[in-house]
Formats: C-alpha cells, structure tokens, sequence
C-alpha cells in the first residue's frame, strides 16, 4: 500500500478532505522522521516504536576483491510492533 492508497483509504472512511488527510499524514511523517534525526524514538502505544539502533564497529568483506572492509558503527532506524499489532496481522493472516 502506498501513501496516495492510505490517504483515500482515510478520506472514504472519515469523509475529510483530501487535502486535510494528505498534510496530516505528512505531518505525521515528518514529525516522526525528525524526532528520530534528534536522536528520540517514538512511541505509538498500541501500533509499535520507531527505535534508534547502534551498530558496533566492525571487519566486512568485499567479496569481488576478496578484501577486508572496516565498517564503522552507526545508528540505523527500526521499526518494533507492538503486540496488539503482532496479534491482529497473524490472527488476519492463516499460513497454508
């Protein structure tokens, strides 16, 4: 599902207008995008965390030269569902 697809999903549900969906939906991506760029993590109780993750420093290998890739730490974004949200897809969803 794309973003243009949950906006008219909210629009058919809730009768706003699209315009007022759209702003608010980037809104919320933005405010979300730049807590974590100030190092915060966000908290959607019910839905799951956006979370900071710290990757150690570390050897690769470039494995078309066959050579030896230090790697440097970083942080990376993450996504944690929350538990209810973990319950309602695998309840949704029947593996065959």
């Amino acid at each position: 599902m794309t973003k243009a697809e949950i906006v008219t999903e909210i629009v058919k549900k809730t009768g706003l207008e699209k315009d007022a969906v759209e702003a608010t939906v980037e809104g919320i991506m933005q405010t979300i995008k730049s807590s974590m760029a100030d190092g915060e993590n966000v908290y959607l109780r019910g839905f799951g965390t956006f979370l900071l993750k710290k990757r150690a420093a570390k050897t690769g290998r470039n494995i078309s030269q066959n050579t030896a890739v230090k790697i440097p730490a970083h942080v990376i974004p993450a996504f944690k569902p929350a538990k209810e949200f973990v319950a309602d897809v695998t309840s949704r969803l029947k593996v065959k």
